[in-house]
């Protein structure tokens, strides 16, 4: 898994979402047009993401989970969550599961990414920007927060 880069997974997903709630016919908890108020989320979702890539673009930042890093970046959505483009993978999906009528199993997906996530890339990412950053670091940790 190592090598399964973010959006990768995210798509696998939200794949797995829909063949999930598909196969097994998952109750759905929301009907129409109720379930299409999952469309903004969704948007809001990949906003976040890429605002925060485009960030580390602008700044010539490497965005690749598994290289090292090369620069910290600490403005724009970065002063409001550490890891605005996990966070908005997370909140996209969670746009999709309502879209999918929030059945239990959308739902969960959902969840099983976002304790991956944070589990894996985040915990790891981490460690990188730890060994690299030092101090500088630790004092963006102590001000702002990993997910929200």
């Amino acid at each position: 898994m190592k090598k399964l880069l973010p959006p990768f997974l995210f798509l696998l997903f939200i794949i797995a979402m829909g063949v999930v709630c598909w196969w097994t016919g998952s109750n759905h908890q929301l009907s129409y047009p109720y379930y299409l108020l999952g469309v903004p989320i969704v948007i809001a979702g990949l906003v976040l993401a890429k605002s925060g890539k485009k960030l580390f673009t602008e700044r010539s930042v490497n965005v690749m989970t598994f290289d090292d890093p090369t620069g910290l970046v600490t403005d724009g959505v970065f002063k409001y969550t550490r890891n605005p483009m996990y966070l908005g993978f997370v909140i996209a999906m969670l746009g999709f599961a309502v879209i999918m009528g929030a059945s239990l199993s959308s739902l969960l997906l959902t969840l099983v990414f976002f304790v991956i996530t944070d589990r894996w890339y985040v915990v790891f990412e981490e460690k990188k920007m730890r060994a690299k950053f030092g101090e500088d670091y630790e004092a963006y940790c102590q001000n702002v927060r990993r997910w929200i």
